[in-house]
């Protein structure tokens, strides 16, 4: 189908009006956030004190396993899990994206597009609360990333993009095929240990062709690179818009065919 085709406009203009009823999905993934952690002291932080504990235990044991520094090493594996727990979520909730918004979709007249924004949202408020971890390093183990943190906000942009991209065509597929939301759960799961998280790249040694071909690496490197005040080669950069570009072309084709029968599958 024809991006320029009348179905492919109707497709678009959603996608670009749900960026309009911006006041919507944001208080919609306010209200999440809020429903998840009601009557919690601590609310949202629990995730923040949860994942600070990983990014510790998981630290001091592979800095052992992998005879890293330690002060080096737990910048490094705290930026990575905060991206990639990021980028996960992302891509696991955008498969039941329109099956969990059912309801309200079959009773308010919105933008479907509406749905994905509010779960990018609600994921993104969430990594800005773990987000406080790395802040606790840069103060007490005087991480330096200079200027080049400015470049994770690039990255973080990219992220945001393709967010809407893959939850278009997740979220639609998956209002059909209800198997594929475990089946992206259990890709994910293979993905974290197959993405340099807690390992380097060069500890592959002849391997380094699985990480070459993991489009979630160069997702990754975008934002942790700069975090960690290193400015990211050009190639992965191109690589992580190409990944963009291909999943929007992927995207509009889809939803551009199918939009209109997403409410009937729900």
């Amino acid at each position: 189908m024809s991006i320029f085709s009348p179905k492919a406009k109707q497709a678009l203009n959603d996608i670009f009006e749900g960026v309009t009823r911006w006041e919507l999905w944001f208080n919609l993934g306010l209200h999440d956030i809020r429903q998840r952690y009601r009557r919690s002291t601590v609310g949202p932080f629990w995730l923040t004190i949860s994942m600070a504990m990983m990014v510790l235990g998981i630290g001091y044991l592979y800095s052992g396993i992998f005879g890293q520094k330690l002060e080096d090493y737990l910048p490094y594996i705290a930026t990575g899990l905060i991206v990639f727990s990021l980028i996960s979520s992302v891509v696991q909730e955008s498969s039941t994206v329109f099956i969990q918004s059912a309801a309200t979709i079959l009773q308010i007249k919105a933008p479907l597009s509406v749905y994905v924004y509010q779960m990018l949202w609600r994921n993104f408020l969430v990594f800005f609360h773990n987000i406080v971890i790395y802040v606790f390093f840069v103060i007490f183990l005087l991480v330096n990333p200079g200027w080049a943190i400015l470049f994770s906000f690039l990255g973080l942009m990219l992220i945001w993009l393709n967010g809407i991209w893959i939850g278009i065509i997740l979220g639609g597929i998956s209002a059909r095929f209800r198997d594929v939301p475990p089946i992206a759960a259990s890709i994910m799961q293979i993905m974290f240990f197959l993405t340099p998280i807690f390992w380097r790249v060069d500890q592959l040694h002849d391997r380094e062709l699985l990480v070459q071909l993991n489009p979630f690496y160069y997702l990754l490197e975008v934002i942790r690179m700069p975090l960690l005040g290193v400015i990211p080669a050009p190639h992965v950069w191109l690589i992580a818009v190409g990944i963009n570009a291909v999943s929007a072309l992927a995207a509009v084709c889809f939803y551009s065919r199918y939009r209109s029968r997403i409410t009937y599958w729900l």
